[in-house]
């Protein structure tokens, strides 16, 4: 193993987390495909006036999903629906297909992505990377309703 030829990191910062704020978030998809919801989540942290601390967003469902992923070229997220649909295709002899070809499917794709993120929150904002973008990923070929919680823990102003 070759070391870095250079590493540096900030001065450590310390606070003492004593606020959790709370909102569910309720998304209309469209069916498969990816949902930006990077806006609303800063928003949210905007209204719980955020300062320092974590995010984490939670779904409440089993056929979708959330992701970070690159939000400059919308061909990655067409690529990651192409990948995932050959890692679980419809029509490959599930025997779980209660609502339908797409049902266990959906299922897989959630269990491969995931179903909840932790993102810090530094000086009120999310700490993502220039190309990083909070996603709802829809599994289901159908429009659903979806919900997710999102929670801020840390200091506020």
């Amino acid at each position: 193993m070759t070391s870095p030829k250079s590493l540096s990191r900030t001065a450590a910062s310390t606070v003492a987390a004593n606020t959790i704020v709370s909102s569910l978030l309720t998304v209309q998809t469209s069916g498969t495909g990816f949902t930006d919801l990077t806006a609303e989540v800063a928003k949210f942290l905007r209204e719980a006036r955020s300062r320092e601390g974590a995010l984490t967003l939670f779904i409440r469902h089993t056929s979708a999903s959330l992701t970070i992923q690159e939000n400059a070229d919308p061909t990655v997220l067409v690529d990651l629906t192409t990948a995932l649909n050959r890692l679980a295709p419809e029509n490959a002899g599930w025997r779980h297909d209660t609502e339908g070809p797409d049902d266990m499917p959906a299922h897989i794709k959630t269990m491969l992505t995931a179903t909840s993120l932790h993102v810090p929150v530094l000086q009120g904002a999310l700490a993502l990377g220039t190309w990083q973008a909070i996603y709802l990923v829809e599994h289901r070929a159908r429009p659903h309703r979806r919900e997710i919680v999102l929670q801020f823990a840390g200091v506020t102003d």
